[in-house]
């Protein structure tokens, strides 16, 4: 039986999270996480993130132009960041979900003062592969461990000097194949139950109204601006998130 007051909040996280996305073309998964992991533990925000961040990253991972170049050139970044999504996981179940909690915190935070600074790495030509391997292994097991796809490989792909548009193709497949990864391993661990899979579905509506009114709001407003706004709101929610949670433990 789905609680109305749930729903309720899952409605308006997607619709927000969404708006998010629709503007500046990632935040999705960061915000919907940050905010429900205030009403619910980790697993389950991770669980109701799914489809959602499933379906609005799939489609900007396959609409662009970009899909096969992206494919040939960064195949075993993609394979990697979505195998030790696996090794994420196997801490997922074994450590107390208030420390990955915080840790997610703290993604957030570092997430938000990286942006915030206007931080872009350069990536020596000749460390392209070794060190897209290490980020997308960090990548996808902080991603296992706190449903979070964004530090270090979004980072990453920003250093190997994509445009624009390619750049956010790319960040569309990465964010796609981890989801997929993140919601069979959850269901692997028993994670993912059918109540959670109904209410994470309810979320789709919201999100895809949310990214059309993004796309709206992009075109009436500053992108720069709003990018600051929004990530000094992640800053503050990361920071809550840490305090909380660290007080528990």
């Amino acid at each position: 039986m789905f609680d109305p007051v749930l729903l309720i909040i899952i409605a308006g996280v997607f619709l927000l999270a969404g708006t998010v996305k629709g503007v500046i073309g990632l935040g999705l998964p960061t915000v919907s996480l940050g905010l429900l992991v205030l009403v619910t533990d980790l697993p389950g925000a991770m669980a109701l993130m799914l489809v959602p961040s499933f379906v609005t990253n799939f489609w900007q991972g396959v609409v662009g132009g970009h899909l096969r170049d992206l494919v040939s050139r960064l195949w075993l970044f993609f394979i990697v960041a979505t195998v030790s999504v696996w090794l994420g996981g196997e801490v997922l179940v074994r450590v107390d979900a208030h420390l990955l909690t915080a840790l997610l915190g703290v993604v957030l935070v570092i997430y938000a003062v990286i942006s915030l600074r206007g931080v872009r790495l350069h990536m020596p030509s000749q460390h392209v592969t070794s060190l897209g391997v290490a980020a997308a292994g960090i990548n996808g097991a902080i991603g296992g461990m706190t449903g979070s796809f964004v530090v270090p490989g979004v980072m990453y792909l920003q250093a190997l000097g994509l445009d624009r548009h390619q750049l956010v193709q790319a960040m569309g497949i990465l964010f796609t194949l981890s989801t997929l990864a993140l919601g069979l391993m959850l269901g692997g661990h028993g994670l993912l139950s059918v109540d959670l899979g109904g209410q994470s579905m309810f979320g789709v509506v919201p999100a895809l109204i949310g990214m059309a009114l993004g796309q709206r709001l992009r075109a009436k407003m500053s992108e720069d601006r709003f990018r600051r706004v929004f990530f000094f709101a992640i800053l503050v929610v990361g920071i809550a998130i840490v305090v909380r949670n660290v007080v528990i433990l």
